[in-house]
């Protein structure tokens, strides 16, 4: 019995016999693709794919995602699908990784398709994920923020920081940057990464000493912390009137990081990505189960208004859902197989002459390496 290797692509509508295999994007892939198109670009792209599948949502199989809680951190699994392709997402969320120098998140997905229930792509996801938050992030508020909102705080300076600036700058023309981090070593990393983009240079980023400091004068605030507890980033005196709040830190039970009578605040409108997850895991926890809240569908899909005038406070109560990793794995894997870039693959699935006949396409007639012979004196 023969074994095949075969690339079964989304593309050409079945298994191509005799050729290669599954996609891969490693982080070295995931490098030379944004690269290749920059990283404002990359996420202004992401984030059209991001909404065209919003729009898209009664054609989606929708769950909370799965998640198992350990004191330290937090794993979960993220499904979608629209009957066609299917995606899932394994992440982690560790803050103390960071003290024995390993990332708080890590992620990798895989994109299949659901006639054959074949994988079609084997991804990372750490670097995407953290491109795909900022671009929902900034998506959200081009339908949120005033229209004339340039002054943004950025309030956690860690590994998302840079990524929220780079989507805010380009998709809603932030041109002023208040940052600000109980970390002085994570504002200076921000400010430097910053500072060696080209295509910044209008950017003018602010040092602050306080997250107080940081919201005066802000139109958006954008909160981006990792430790895993009820932390009180944002109180009401620092909410102003108009004001959008990206708060993107608050996405697991017990993290949060607004004080809750934010959420009382009489202009408050709140819009979530999707609902039963974002009620266990977004800042709304803290909030009764009749709390009034909007999702980024409703508002994509012209079936909501979420900010209905200049003085709204608006907060995108942002948790990370899993159709907005089915975007950007759909994403990835059209930018491979349409420009070829960064293309590899992985022998993951066995391609038999009788697909009845596992054992025998795979193991029978191997013969097994020879025990080498003990040297004896």
């Amino acid at each position: 019995m023969m074994l095949h290797r075969a690339r079964y692509s989304l593309f050409s509508g079945g298994p191509d016999r005799g050729t290669t295999m599954v996609d891969y994007i490693g982080v070295s892939d995931i490098q030379r693709i944004v690269n290749a198109l920059g990283p404002a670009e990359f996420m202004a792209r992401l984030a059209g794919e991001i909404e065209a599948d919003y729009r898209r949502w009664p054609e989606f199989e929708k769950a909370p995602r799965l998640a198992s809680h350990s004191p330290v951190g937090v794993i979960e699994l993220m499904p979608a699908t629209d009957g066609k392709l299917y995606s899932f997402k394994y992440v982690n969320g560790h803050p103390k990784n960071t003290a024995a120098g390993l990332l708080t998140v890590t992620a990798f997905g895989v994109l299949a398709d659901v006639d054959t229930g074949y994988p079609l792509l084997l991804s990372e996801l750490t670097v995407t994920t953290a491109l795909r938050t900022a671009a929902t992030s900034a998506l959200a508020a081009q339908q949120l923020a005033r229209p004339d909102s340039r002054v943004m705080a950025l309030i956690g300076n860690g590994a998302q920081s840079e990524f929220q600036a780079i989507a805010f700058h380009r998709l809603c023309g932030i041109r002023e940057l208040r940052v600000y981090d109980v970390d002085p070593l994570a504002t200076a990393k921000l400010v430097r990464n910053l500072a060696a983009m080209p295509e910044l240079a209008d950017l003018r980023v602010v040092r602050t000493h306080s997250a107080s400091e940081a919201c005066k004068g802000a139109d958006i605030v954008t909160t981006v912390t990792a430790d895993k507890r009820n932390a009180v980033i944002l109180t009401p005196p620092m909410i102003a009137p108009g004001m959008h709040i990206n708060g993107v830190g608050g996405d697991c039970p017990g993290k949060t990081e607004l004080h809750a009578d934010i959420l009382r605040l009489p202009d408050m409108r709140v819009v979530v990505e999707f609902e039963p997850q974002s009620r266990i895991e977004g800042e709304i926890q803290q909030m009764p189960a009749d709390y009034p809240v909007i999702e980024l569908a409703q508002v994509l899909r012209g079936e909501a208004v979420a900010r209905r005038s200049a003085s709204d406070i608006t907060l995108f109560d942002s948790v990370g859902f899993a159709l907005e990793d089915y975007s950007a794995l759909r994403f990835l894997h059209a930018l491979i197989s349409q420009q070829r870039l960064g293309r590899r693959d992985l022998d993951l699935v066995p391609v038999l002459d009788d697909p009845k006949d596992l054992f025998g396409g795979t193991l029978a007639g191997c013969k097994a390496a020879r025990p080498r012979k003990r040297k004896t004196a």
